[in-house]
């Protein structure tokens, strides 16, 4: 059997991305993250809400407890139960989780959409976008914003950003 990492590049391990993606890419994974920042934190209500089987969510909260999204917590002792609470690394996540979903309802019309983010004290529903702290300026722009090589990253990586493609406008 070949493992996930021998088939991925020297310079994707070392990529902010792709160790992302390797922690919340899975889409149960996103789907109990979002429960979980509803409130939801007992196995029954995150079963209940998102109708996945017992021992799937038993090995994803494992997972996310393990790479410390999620913190485990005994409620009850006689029986013994647990609720999975979202730590600090967890709720900073939060913002991709709100992104994401704002990408999905950008494709739809206002009548098409399950869910929207709203002001909690006006009622109105909100816009979310990504921008850059010091500016306010959108990222979404890949002519003005662009990745490159940071201090830590290696010759691969280095050399993947030095002989990049430029993003085209044409066609848009």
């Amino acid at each position: 059997m070949v493992t996930l990492a021998s088939r991925i590049r020297l310079e994707d391990r070392e990529c902010p991305l792709s160790t992302t993606v390797q922690h919340v890419g899975e889409w149960w994974t996103l789907l109990i993250l979002h429960d979980a920042f509803d409130g939801y934190t007992r196995f029954d209500q995150f079963q209940e809400s998102l109708g996945i089987s017992s021992s799937m969510l038993t090995t994803r909260l494992k997972t996310l407890v393990a790479d410390g999204l999620l913190e485990r917590r005994p409620y009850r002792t006689n029986p013994v139960r647990h609720e999975y609470v979202l730590t600090e690394l967890g709720r900073s996540l939060r913002p991709v989780i709100v992104a994401l979903a704002a990408w999905g309802n950008a494709r739809l019309t206002p009548a098409e959409r399950s869910m929207i983010l709203v002001d909690t004290h006006s009622g109105e529903e909100v816009e979310p976008v990504v921008v850059d702290a010091r500016s306010g300026r959108r990222l979404d722009d890949s002519d003005t914003y662009a990745f490159t090589a940071g201090p830590a990253a290696s010759d691969a990586m280095r050399n993947r950003y030095a002989t990049r493609p430029r993003p085209s406008r044409e066609g848009v």
